[in-house]
């Protein structure tokens, strides 16, 4: 959400920052809605100041016995307060008019974040480890780990496309994932959180799924939502708060399901675990101060990164262009994990800085150290750390044999009890 001052005082600028994103200019339009609104409440008040003088002045005219001013007044009075409703709706509408189109318009891009269309203009920043060279040809882990207890078809009879049943070892595997994760992430110095899964209209929108990204989320018959990442639920815990400076930054992390329709991704990534309904991601959260976020969101970024170092996982670190970031963010860097299958890099992870944009959505502010009134709004930062089903599928296709089994990450083998490959049944 955008403040409605700063587009009133630079119009100009605002929409420049917002063409970045491709968006349309939306100040005009604003602009106008926020005159009327000014207009309206100007007029309510010097509604509501003559018929207080009115009414204040039909006592004085009764006390005189002038009783053609004291009617002239309380036909004025009358007529005030048939008028004021009207004026208060008709306020409530265009504020609500506001409110609709700010929600609209997506975050203004950081000055750093690179113009561009989509993820053919994002900026490599830097790459770590060396892809895998195989004595045999690489294959994508859909071809290979059914055997290890990967399981699409009994998924499908049951739930239909984008599921997955996992058995046996690979569900081991999966679960070792994410306790390695959440360990990690805590030793980093974020607390372990289990937050709900379902939450209400608000949560959604103060994150910025809602109004624009329904189709993309679940909901439920009583009018809740599937969390489509724990972001949703982990920022909104500072909703509607106001934090001491010396609570920042906070730093948050969770394990959970998510769920996502993936209605804007038909036909892309039908085959095995990269796009599912249902997945697990150890998801990292900061609240923190304006001064902070730039550093923190640096910090976040190295802490996904280390999961996949210690992993020994190939990847990449690309700073998003304007036109592939996210709708709240305001810069992103983006993790990809080299995946020897499909020969090239995919998305493991995104860590965001929002900036203010969420906080204004969610009221969520901090007041700063040494002062007893005013108040500034918080930064939120979010990012994965990691998406555990697709850091199952870098495990699987980057430490694939010939033989169809998959050596566990040496990081890996204390989770596992000791186990050291999984072998074919």
């Amino acid at each position: 959400m955008h403040d409605i001052r700063l587009i009133r005082e630079d119009p100009a600028a605002f929409d420049a920052a917002i063409a970045r994103r491709g968006a349309e200019s939306a100040s005009s339009q604003l602009l106008a809605l926020d005159e009327r609104r000014r207009a309206i409440a100007t007029a309510l008040q010097a509604a509501q100041t003559r018929r207080n003088e009115a009414s204040k002045a039909i006592g004085q005219a009764k006390a005189q016995k002038d009783e053609a001013t004291a009617s002239a007044l309380m036909a004025e009075v009358a007529a005030l307060k048939e008028r004021m409703p009207a004026l208060e709706a008709e306020g409530a509408e265009v504020e609500a008019a506001i409110e609709a189109v700010l929600a609209a318009i997506p975050n203004i891009p950081a000055p750093d974040v690179p113009d561009g269309a989509d993820e053919h203009d994002n900026a490599e920043q830097h790459r770590w480890g060396t892809p895998p060279a195989f004595a045999f040809e690489a294959r994508e882990h859909a071809d290979f780990a059914g055997p290890l207890g990967l399981d699409f078809e009994a998924a499908a009879a049951i739930s239909g496309a984008r599921f997955a049943v996992l058995r046996g070892g690979i569900a081991r595997l999966q679960r070792a994932l994410g306790a390695f994760m959440l360990d990690r992430q805590t030793a980093a110095g974020f607390t372990e959180v289990i937050p709900p899964l379902l939450v209400r209209d608000e949560a959604v929108f103060g994150t910025g799924q809602l109004p624009k990204f329904a189709e993309d989320l679940f909901r439920t018959t009583d009018g809740r939502w599937l969390i489509p990442t724990a972001e949703v639920s982990l920022t909104n815990l500072v909703r509607e708060q106001i934090l001491a400076e010396a609570e920042l930054p906070m730093k948050m992390t969770a394990l959970t399901p998510c769920f996502r329709s993936e209605a804007g991704a038909a036909g892309r990534d039908t085959r095995g675990l990269i796009r599912q309904h249902q997945f697990d991601k150890v998801e990292l959260v900061a609240i923190t101060t304006p001064e902070q976020s730039d550093a923190v969101h640096e910090a976040m970024t190295k802490a996904a990164e280390a999961i996949l170092e210690e992993l020994e996982l190939p990847y990449r670190r690309v700073l998003l262009c304007t036109g592939d970031m996210g709708f709240t963010a305001r810069k992103t860097f983006d993790l990809e994990v080299w995946l020897p299958g499909q020969a090239c890099y995919r998305e493991i992870s995104s860590v965001s800085n929002c900036g203010d944009f969420q906080a204004r959505r969610m009221n969520a502010r901090f007041r700063p150290a040494g002062e007893s009134k005013g108040t500034r709004f918080v930064h939120t930062l979010n990012g994965s750390g990691l998406a555990v089903g697709r850091t199952l599928v870098a495990v699987l296709e980057n430490y694939q044999q010939a033989d169809g089994s998959v050596t566990i990450p040496r990081a890996l083998v204390p989770y596992m009890g000791g186990i050291t490959e999984l072998r074919p049944a």
